[in-house]
């Protein structure tokens, strides 16, 4: 997705990552803290810890909610914001005409049905990291982030089911092209969520970062 169509998904998902953070009380005042980092130094300062399984279900994290009550949940709300070619919107959020492109496969799609819409971070790797302690509440926001356009991506459907719940030391996109971008919106999203990393996963992220332009990292904290 161009530059620009990126800046405007992240507009448009901001002003419904505000009803959603208002629905679950996790509403940010002006000014909430951030942060801003070359990628390097961000890599390097992503706390370290074991992470843990143990109790995990999918259900822990209610997804795809419709938060504004416009009949769009959040799995369409992002297909409507990543389109690089808008679609017709009618009915109960039917999608019609639209087009989407899948950066992980440098792929382009027609049909809402053949893309997924990836959690960056994966819901499971989000437990493991540290959402095992939050209440339903966060969980539930984290897995609706519409507040930061690098949290959910619109992706080839089974290119994201052979992610599955993988950080970047045993997965990463199949386009090679694309895998800076990943690395950059990975660590984004584990510092906005403030998560940990375990070492393989850190091992990883520093080799990529180290071979990828050490752009500024800079995310609003989700709490």
């Amino acid at each position: 997705m161009s530059r620009t169509l990126r800046a405007l998904a992240t507009t448009l998902a901001a002003t419904t990552a505000a009803v959603v953070a208002a629905t679950l009380g996790l509403a940010h005042p002006a000014g909430a803290a951030g942060y801003s980092a070359p990628l390097r130094t961000a890599v390097a300062s992503l706390p370290v810890a074991t992470e843990i399984r143990t109790g995990y279900n999918r259900d822990l994290f209610p997804h795809w909610i419709d938060a504004d009550g416009d009949g769009c949940n959040t799995r369409y709300e992002v297909l409507i914001a990543e389109a690089v070619t808008a679609p017709t919107v009618s009915g109960t959020c039917t999608l019609t005409g639209g087009r989407w492109y899948s950066y992980f496969d440098n792929a382009y799609w027609t049909q809402p049905s053949d893309v997924d819409i990836d959690h960056l971070v994966p819901l499971a790797e989000a437990w493991d990291s540290g959402a095992r302690t939050w209440a339903t509440s966060r969980r539930q926001a984290f897995a609706n982030d519409l507040g930061d356009a690098r949290a959910l991506a619109a992706v080839t459907d089974n290119v994201n089911q052979a992610k599955g719940d993988q950080d970047p030391a045993t997965w990463m996109p199949p386009y090679t092209s694309a895998r800076c971008r990943y690395v950059n919106e990975w660590v984004a999203t584990k510092i906005r969520w403030r998560l940990t990393v375990d070492t393989a996963e850190k091992n990883a992220l520093t080799s990529y970062a180290n071979s990828c332009s050490n752009v500024t990292i800079s995310v609003t904290y989700a709490f």
